[in-house]
């Protein structure tokens, strides 16, 4: 890659990727909208060059999306090239990997009578998101932001890539605290699990079965059970050393998912207050209850 002439710098760079049917194209959209030049589909060899483009523009392609759709392994090796030479010349681009479970993949699939790019001749849906999900396990591990759109509509994803990249954003990290139920299996887009199973469960007190971890006796329970407060001093303390870690390998993006065994009690209350929590210390926070109201 070339030295930006003077004056100009790299524009910023977005690499989308994930699973066929997971919301790639809506994601592109999303960031277009945002102001966001988006090539669809672009060949890896090509990114370099097209970043160099960006940087010779005088600062008219300040930010550059590119949708890749990785469907072989060669392709996938092109793309580690790319990122690679990308990197020696000073680039840092932000990988954003859209997920969904196989479940909703293959009811997307057929809702609109098209076979997966995958699947080949005379094989099953679930064969083709097999060898996809297989093709794209390394640059899913190095994702700087994971979005499981198994349970989100257009709009909802829309507004969450709106919330990471609104014109206004911060250079600060920025965690979801998520609580969920491991009887409904773990969040695929977690970056870090919390366990509250070692907390007794509110579920065999009569009153409070049938509340929630946002109510203030369930809450107020959970937290005064020996060792809750304790655990969450601890983990705020081990956030602020992680936080520092992801600010300086360039991820701003992280999933905290807090589970109990239901999603309703337990992990509500814990991930309510861990949120409220690593807010006071000035971490922008949100929280999401996946599994509250499945019971």
């Amino acid at each position: 890659m070339n030295t930006p002439t003077s004056g100009a710098s790299w524009p910023e760079l977005v690499i989308i990727s994930g699973m066929s049917g997971a919301g790639r194209s809506t994601a592109a959209k999303c960031l277009e909208d945002l102001g966001w030049y988006v090539v669809d589909n672009l060949p890896p060899n090509l990114i370099p060059t097209m970043v160099d483009l960006g940087a010779r523009s005088q600062g008219a392609v300040p930010k550059i999306a590119v949708v890749v759709d990785v469907r072989s392994r060669s392709f996938f090796d092109h793309l580690r090239d790319a990122l690679a030479t990308l990197q020696t010349g000073g680039v840092r681009p932000r990988i954003v990997f859209l997920e969904a479970s196989e479940e909703v993949l293959v009811r997307r699939f057929e809702s609109v009578r098209r076979p997966h790019p995958l699947q080949g001749d005379g094989g099953r849906i679930v064969d083709g998101i097999a060898r996809e999900r297989e093709l794209l396990r390394d640059l899913r591990g190095e994702a700087d932001l994971v979005i499981d759109t198994s349970a989100l509509n257009v709009h909802e994803l829309r507004a969450k890539l709106d919330a990471y990249f609104s014109v206004e954003e911060k250079l600060g990290l920025r965690v979801t605290v998520m609580s969920f139920g491991y009887k409904y299996g773990l969040p695929v887009d977690a970056d870090l699990v919390v366990d509250c199973r070692f907390l007794p469960n509110p579920h065999w007190v009569p009153d409070l079965r049938p509340r929630t971890g946002l109510d203030r006796e369930v809450s107020e329970y959970v937290l005064r059970q020996a060792g809750a407060k304790e655990f969450l001093d601890r983990y705020v303390e081990l956030m602020k050393l992680v936080a520092e870690g992801y600010l300086r390998e360039g991820k701003r993006y992280v999933t905290i998912a807090v589970g109990c065994t239901g999603g309703k009690h337990r992990s509500v209350a814990m991930a309510c207050e861990l949120a409220s929590r690593l807010a006071g210390d000035g971490i922008e926070t949100t929280v999401v209850h996946r599994d509250l109201g499945r019971e």
